[in-house]
């Protein structure tokens, strides 16, 4: 239990802005606290943080994601003994996307993206995960925050505070600051725990949605014009679009195209050598060059009349090399770049492994300056074991300890990248990139090498020459640090005043050249020089626009730009807009800062961003021939594009609020023609969810506006087929494959706009006709399969079979999709009078049902085969086995599948159906409703009689009640179960008849009228004989409309 006052200590340490508190107000804030979820950024980071807080004792135990595995171990903190839980996630948790509606290339033209909805899900890969931290928050009373801590970090932070908060809305969070994954770092951090910064996360946040606005109206745009006008080169081809991704494709075309356009220029020059005793001499011209070639023709005539050199002076100065900066993350991808030709989004993939590993400190880091409070020194001990360079940090210590170079860029969280322990456990590249570290590290903390320069300088005829030498005194960190270089040049000993006659002296041509492409190393420089992207995202552009095949490299690693690439920059500079400038990304990145500094609101800097790039889009839009010429330029002409809307497709207007998630449909055209009015959050519109593998928690899929929220699954066989008028002009669009449904009165209406759309409406009181076509199969055989009828409460005969088949109410819990397939078989035989098993069928089969002779109806336009109840045409055989029933015809399954069975001289309602077992509907009998009070047809009843003495199907008293219906059957009594509608067990029985209805697969009621029907009576009802069955005396009911026995009224003749 938390006291109050420990409650509101942690309440205000979550208030933005809020600082550490004091380490009484911390062992306060932690009284009554047991156990404490930690979650970390990634699986090994979690283990080797729950390995350092626990020397090595803790527990572990399997998550839901095999990836993310739960240590548990024992801790105190703040003076309380608890238990921590520690486990991951694997980066971000959740992700943003448009609503379902949206996220279709065609379903809305790519402008409407700018002002569309954006919700936050998790990802199907994460589910497992956010079910672990669940589970685990439910048995703890705090969550602290392990994740990285930068802005990336601490968004995930708040995902996960997120996702915790939904099951415990009470849950104190904290958050633990680290840099390394070190003993000391870790235990500090988790005894200085402080807040989540939500002001980093906004801005995260606003990066996300903009990124994904402005990222996918541009990449829609240009992909599908694009497409369309060269589809035989880009007809497979994404062109995406990214604020990031496009300045940088902007740096390579750049660099191209301006050593296209460099025109090399001949330029002149003197050079002078000298042929010494200890060595060759080259003396460069301090004009260093001329352009104009008479110029200098004239000054090396002057030269050649008296070419003897006088010596005018002789310097020497100390010279330094300095030696490099602390590391940061841009400085790290440009030396593994250029030193170890590592690019640089593996350079961080390793670094971040090393990281998790507890080799190196945090590796994305802004930060150039090593704080004062870290402890340098021993972190050089840590490499004096090191065979290769342990003798360069011993001399370190002995010269002092370290004293390192540091820049002039802090990010206030992070120290510069370096190493936190010694290995010699490393291969491959990853020791290649810890190697590197580590001596930059050294060669930081080392001193610069020192030398002494020598500089000579000459006249001749007036004009000045000069050679420089060097000696290197003391090489320093150059001892340890072999990526720089610095050589000695001796030169010969000069005295001012001297004069010598020089070996050479030449007048000689040369060509400027043009500059080089782009290395990563300077294509990361430029990006951070302009402020594009951040350190940790500098290697995922540069990796974007290589998987686009916007830019290529050339054999020494140098980009190149394409095609594609050429003619998408050309194209939108052409409009007059330099998107491919870092101008507009710049602007972005510099207001994220504010954000996180909390100078400036997100949601202005949102609405600013998205304004000023939806106007650039719609006037891009407005100029998108100049873009199909840019491109045409290296593709080819381009396909003309007759209408603009034939690319980019409308909205459709809402038609109404959808009834299970209150968002709005829209019709949605069918690729076999029609439109179908549907949800935007159809989650469930799989091939599996439409053949009846439905989730537990079923989402929202209404395709029509028939709508029931009590009915899951067994309806899938009914399809409901265009052409039906529902008013002039209006065609009811095909519809097939609910889910759920239920007939309601569905009639038109028009929106405000004008456009036609369907409403639903709770009465029918509208006549709305359908054309419905049955799956064969899935009625009776002599029932016509398609037929035209009234949902709106006029045509009984469309009424009553749907009732019967979809009035079942909700599946019970265990109940398979086979299962309730068997209840719609059982459904369609109708009211059946007798009850019979299937006979057997070899050759000596017999069968113990009543024989009746009945006409056998055949509908208009049908042919008289008789189909089982998997669709097949029904197999005619004669029973041979001596008894009644001797050379009585029968039909079965073809296959044997369905367990179809119908005498061929009875009523088709007498079809058989599965077993009982499987296929009964629950406590109901089929000449009524399970759940309701109505007796079979749909009459209405009244009263409330429960002197009857007849018992339900629960075992309880049962009651009398009067139909009220106008009909024959009006003023006729019947007993049925007296609880509530939606508990009731489905028992209903006539009180005049000495039977109730048959029920599908089981015997006759035993006993007749008044008879007591508990469970001992229907256990013995369950046990009876087929003998029994067959002699039972029993009265057939008779058809409401021609008052004939052995059919009823949706099979009469008269009906037809």
């Amino acid at each position: 239990m938390i006291f109050p006052i420990a409650c509101s200590v942690l309440g205000w340490l979550q208030r933005p802005g809020g600082r550490t508190l004091s380490r009484a107000a911390m062992e306060v804030a932690f009284r009554g606290m047991r156990k404490i979820l930690c979650v970390a950024e990634k699986n090994d980071a979690a283990k080797g943080i729950a390995d350092l807080l626990s020397n090595g004792r803790m527990m572990r135990r399997e998550g839901l994601s095999k990836f993310n595995k739960i240590y548990e171990f024992d801790y105190h903190l703040y003076g309380q003994n608890v238990t921590m839980i520690m486990t991951s996630v694997s980066g971000h948790l959740l992700a943003h996307d448009f609503q379902m509606q949206f996220r279709k290339w065609q379903s809305c033209n790519p402008l409407v993206l700018f002002e569309a909805k954006i919700e936050k899900y998790c990802p199907e890969n994460f589910v497992d995960i956010k079910k672990t931290l669940e589970r685990e928050t439910r048995q703890c009373q705090a969550l602290v925050i392990w994740t990285d801590c930068d802005r990336e970090g601490e968004n995930i932070g708040f995902e996960i505070i997120h996702v915790c908060k939904a099951v415990k809305p009470g849950l104190q969070v904290l958050r633990a600051r680290f840099s390394e994954i070190t003993p000391r770092a870790i235990r500090a951090a988790c005894e200085n725990l402080t807040e989540p910064d939500q002001r980093v996360s906004d801005a995260v946040d606003v990066r996300q949605e903009l990124d994904l606005r402005i990222g996918a109206a541009f990449t829609r745009f240009q992909t599908l014009r694009l497409q369309r006008i060269f589809p035989e080169v880009l007809a497979e081809q994404l062109i995406s679009y990214g604020s990031c991704q496009f300045p940088t494709l902007g740096f390579v075309v750049e660099r191209f195209k301006a050593i296209q356009a460099f025109v090399p220029e001949i330029f002149h020059k003197i050079k002078v050598t000298h042929n010494h005793k200890d060595g060759v001499v080259e003396f460069n011209w301090k004009r260093h060059r001329l352009f104009n070639h008479t110029a200098c023709l004239v000054l090396y005539q002057l030269c050649m009349e008296d070419p003897r050199a006088t010596v005018v002076e002789v310097r020497s100065k100390p010279k330094s090399k300095w030696r490099p900066q602390a590391l940061d993350t841009v400085e790290l991808e440009k030396l593994a770049s250029r030193k170890l030709r590592i690019n640089a989004k593996e350079t961080m993939r390793i670094a971040e492994k090393l990281y998790t590993q507890g080799y190196i400190s945090y590796p994305r880091t802004e930060t150039n300056i090593f704080p004062r409070d870290l402890n340098l020194t021993a972190l050089v001990e840590q490499q004096t074991p090191d065979p290769r360079w342990g003798a360069f940090a011993q001399s370190i210590l002995e010269q002092g300890g370290p004293t390192p170079r540091n820049g002039n860029k802090s990010d206030q969280a992070h120290p510069p990248i370096h190493p936190t322990k010694n290995t010699n456990s490393l291969q491959g590249d990853e020791q290649r990139l810890y190697e590197l570290i580590v001596r930059h590290f050294l060669a930081c903390c080392s001193r610069d090498a020192q030398g002494q320069e020598t500089t000579v300088e000459i006249d001749i005829a007036q004009e000045r020459f000069v050679a420089h030498g060097l000696m290197i005194l003391a090489r320093n960190y150059l001892d340890v640090y072999p990526y720089d270089h610095w050589s000695d040049k001796i030169l010969p000993v000069y005295e001012r005043g001297s004069r010598f006659q020089p070996s050479t002296v030449q007048m000689v041509d040369g060509e400027t050249s043009p500059p080089q492409l782009l290395t990563e190393a300077d294509l990361i420089a430029l990006m951070e020089k302009h402020g594009i992207g951040t350190d940790a995202t500098h290697a995922e552009h540069i990796e974007t626009i290589k998987a686009r095949m916007y830019v290529g490299l050339t054999p020494d690693k140098r980009f190149l730009p394409g095609h594609l690439g050429m003619g998408l920059v050309e194209g939108y500079d052409s409009m007059g807009y330099e998107m491919s400038k870092p101008d507009l990304r710049a602007e972005l990145e510099a207001d994220l800062k504010l954000i996180c500094e909390g100078k400036k609101d997100k949601l202005l800097v949102l609405r600013q961003q998205v304004q000023k790039y939806k106007q650039v889009f719609i006037e891009a839009v407005a100029k998108a021939k100049k873009l199909d010429e840019a491109l045409s330029q290296y593709f080819g002409e381009g396909t003309e594009v007759a209408q603009q809307e034939a690319i980019y497709p409308t909205m459709p207007e809402p038609i109404r609020k959808c009834p299970q998630c209150k968002r709005d449909m829209v019709l949605k055209t069918r690729k076999n023609g029609g439109s179908v009015p549907s949800c935007p959050t159809s989650a469930c519109s799989t091939p599996a969810a439409l053949a009846g593998q439905l989730p537990a928690k079923p989402c929202c899929f209404v395709s029509v506006s028939l709508y029931e929220a009590g009915l899951l699954g067994p309806p899938l066989d009914l399809v409901l087929e265009t052409g039906s008028q529902l008013g002039p002009g209006l065609v009811l669009p095909q519809l097939c494959g609910f889910s759920r449904l239920s007939i309601s009165c569905v009639v038109p209406r028009l929106s405000a706009g004008g456009q036609q759309g369907w409403e639903c409406v709770s009465s029918l009181s509208a006549t709305s006709c359908l054309q419905l076509k049955f799956k064969p199969g899935s009625l009776p055989p002599t029932m016509p399969l398609e037929f035209v009828g009234c949902i709106g409460g006029c045509d009984e005969t469309l009424r009553e079979i749907l009732d019967l088949r979809f009035s079942r109410g909700p599946p019970r819990a265990g109940q398979t999709v086979s299962q309730l397939s068997g209840y719609l078989q059982a459904s369609q035989s109708l009211n059946r009078m007798d009850n019979h098993q299937p006979p057997d069928t070899g050759p000596t089969g017999s069968s113990s049902a009543p024989a009746r002779t009945l006409p056998l109806p055949t509908a208009t336009g049908e042919s008289n085969s008789v189909t089982c109840n998997c669709g097949q045409e029904a197999l005619l055989l004669t029973v041979r086995k001596e008894g009644p029933n001797q050379g009585r015809q029968f039909y079965k399954c073809n296959g044997g599948n369905c367990n179809f069975f119908l005498w061929a001289d009875s009523s088709p309602s007498e079809a058989g159906g599965p077993p009982p077992s499987a296929s009964r509907p629950p406590g109901g009998s089929v000449g009524c409703q399970p759940g309701s009070r109505n007796p079979p047809g749909g009459f209405g009843g009244s009263g409330d009689d429960r002197g009857s003495g007849m018992s339900c199907l629960c075992s309880q008293p049962a009651v009398t009640r009067t139909v009220q219906k106008d009909g024959p059957n009006k003023g006729r009594q019947f007993h049925t179960c007296a609880k509530p509608r939606e508990r009731q067990c489905g028992f209903f029985q006539w009180v005049d008849e000495n039977m109730a209805p048959g029920t599908f697969g089981a015997p006759p009621w035993p006993g007749g009228r008044g008879k007591t029907q508990g469970p001992e009576a229907r256990s013995r009802r369950a046990r009876a004989s087929s003998s029994d069955m067959g002699s039972t005396a029993k009265k057939p009911r008779k058809c409401s409309l021609c008052h004939q026995p052995g059919h009823t009224r949706p099979f009469c003749p008269q009906n037809r």
